[in-house]
């Protein structure tokens, strides 16, 4: 039977991942903290104001160094923490410490690339891709598809997806778009697929892309893996919900 097999947030956008086990969704959001910040670029004048696409921030595509941050939040301190195998243990409050953050963060960003200028938090949603509350939608069949293609595991943190489903077929995960979708107590509604970028090429130990993701996709006719949804009612997840068609 389908289920939840993972659950993760990205407190800041393309700067660490941390693994949760289980979460409150609300309707009309994202999941609480996920892409609550995000590193504005020299060349952005994104404030976290309103929605602003990728482009605008310091991301694993332009960066692959950044795929190797960890992170952890606590909500009730606002200290955030982050590890990255190349460097010291960092934490800091992002309201307060930006600079720091910076300091630590910044060489991670090739000196060819715009510079990371300023940590932004969002005033409204969480900064996603998309110009809607998206909160992502995974399928381990999937996943394990695209490792067999390789003849390696690969890390499921290439994806970046908030919540992980097993006990489906591969690529099933494409046939609910514009269906109801109920994880736990929450419903969603499925938008769109995501189209992948060179983030994925990263390993995200390390840091450095080792791996053709794109070009693996590509022999399916597509650069997409997992789907987009919309928490269209208020509810909560935990890791072996059952997930169903609403």
């Amino acid at each position: 039977m389908p289920h939840v097999e993972q659950i993760w947030r990205y407190p800041i956008k393309s700067h660490g991942r941390e693994a949760l086990s289980s979460v409150a969704v609300t309707e009309g959001s994202t999941l609480p903290w996920d892409r609550e910040w995000a590193v504005a670029h020299e060349a952005s004048d994104a404030d976290g104001t309103t929605w602003a696409p990728c482009q605008n921030f310091s991301r694993g595509s332009k960066a692959p160094r950044l795929m190797a941050i960890s992170s952890s939040f606590d909500e009730v301190t606002g200290i955030m923490t982050l590890k990255h195998p190349d460097l010291q243990e960092l934490s800091f409050d992002p309201n307060l410490e930006q600079h720091k953050f910076l300091d630590w963060a910044g060489p991670l960003v090739p000196s060819n690339r715009a510079q990371s200028a300023r940590l932004v938090r969002s005033k409204q949603n969480g900064l996603t891709d998309t110009d809607y509350p998206s909160i992502s939608i995974g399928n381990l069949a999937s996943h394990r598809a695209v490792c067999q293609k390789f003849e390696r595991d690969l890390s499921l943190a290439r994806w970046r997806g908030n919540i992980w489903i097993d006990g489906l077929a591969p690529w099933e995960e494409f046939e609910w778009l514009g269906k109801q979708l109920k994880i736990g107590s929450a419903v969603f509604e499925v938008r769109e697929r995501v189209v992948r970028c060179m983030a994925t090429t990263a390993n995200p130990e390390t840091g450095q892309r080792d791996a053709d993701t794109l070009g693996t996709l590509e022999t399916w006719d597509h650069r997409d893996f997992n789907v987009y949804a919309v928490a269209i009612s208020s509810g909560n997840i935990t890791i072996g919900d059952v997930v169903s068609l609403a």
